[in-house]
């Protein structure tokens, strides 16, 4: 074979010196509108030149630390296949610990309400609600580009039991109340050097940060989740691996009993909670 032919095992040779390897597979699968196990089962294939240039763009705006997510359109996350868009924060396997710990509070056949402030792509809405069919789940963000986005994907996922508002935190609740709340606000402090690097870059500002110590969020929905909580619902919070200590000081200054802090696989703090008294 000519040497100079771009097959598929080349191309990704040739990508895994600029981005991670199992970016590159996504990405020339991608552009192949294949699957990345065809890939290795055709590693010595020639793309087209059409289909190489794509790949090159592609390689190009990964090196330049674009999300993969983004440049693919698609993210997976618990059991489901959802859109992404530069609209929505690119949902993370870390943020499931929050869906596990929602869907151990809340019985399977029982018609339980539930809520997700600032939702996004739908990612914890949509999860919660494929695993508990007889809940009705209220999804709320103050973008409506990003509601716009978790509505679709509950449609290409068949999920039915979930309803979109749009405002702030628990603004757009009303006078509802709830079982249980879930969230995972920005929690990043503003001026944070992490904010300026990597795939952060290119994520909405507003779904990273808020105020000087990245809790401003989680006061606001503190300290309002109370008045929508039915008597023993719970609150859980997602946040950074250093606010452990501190959200929960929140959560027992707000009268929350049952106060925890669970950690993720890398043994960090990564969701606190607390049951309404």
């Amino acid at each position: 074979m000519n040497p100079d032919v771009p097959t598929v095992a080349r191309l990704l040779a040739r990508a895994r010196d600029l981005i991670d390897p199992a970016d590159a597979a996504l990405l020339l699968a991608h552009a192949l509108g294949e699957s990345r196990s065809w890939l290795f089962a055709h590693a010595d294939d020639a793309p087209g030149e059409a289909e190489a240039a794509r790949f090159d763009v592609l390689l190009a705006r990964r090196a330049a630390g674009e999300p993969v997510a983004y440049l693919t359109g698609w993210r997976g996350f618990w059991t489901l296949e959802l859109a992404v868009t530069p609209a929505t924060l690119v949902p993370r396997p870390e943020t499931e610990l929050l869906v596990d710990l929602a869907l151990a509070r809340l019985p399977v056949d029982a018609p339980v309400r539930v809520a997700d402030l600032g939702t996004g792509s739908g990612a914890i809405a949509l999860a919660i609600a494929s695993e508990r069919p007889r809940a009705q789940v209220l999804a709320t963000d103050a973008s409506s580009a990003a509601l716009d986005v978790a509505r679709g994907n509950a449609a290409r996922n068949g999920i039915g039991n979930v309803a979109f508002r749009l405002g702030s935190w628990l603004q757009p609740l009303g006078e509802d109340t709830f079982d249980l709340i879930a969230s995972n606000p920005p929690y990043i402090a503003e001026g944070d050097p992490h904010l300026a690097r990597g795939d952060l870059r290119f994520e909405p500002a507003m779904a990273l940060s808020c105020g000087a110590d990245g809790l401003d969020a989680i006061r606001v929905i503190v300290r309002d989740a109370p008045a929508c909580l039915r008597p023993g619902g719970w609150l859980l919070l997602e946040h950074g691996w250093d606010q452990g200590d501190a959200v929960r000081a929140l959560l027992a200054a707000a009268g929350f009993a049952d106060v925890a802090t669970e950690r993720d696989l890398e043994q960090r703090d990564r969701v606190s909670l607390g049951r309404l008294r």
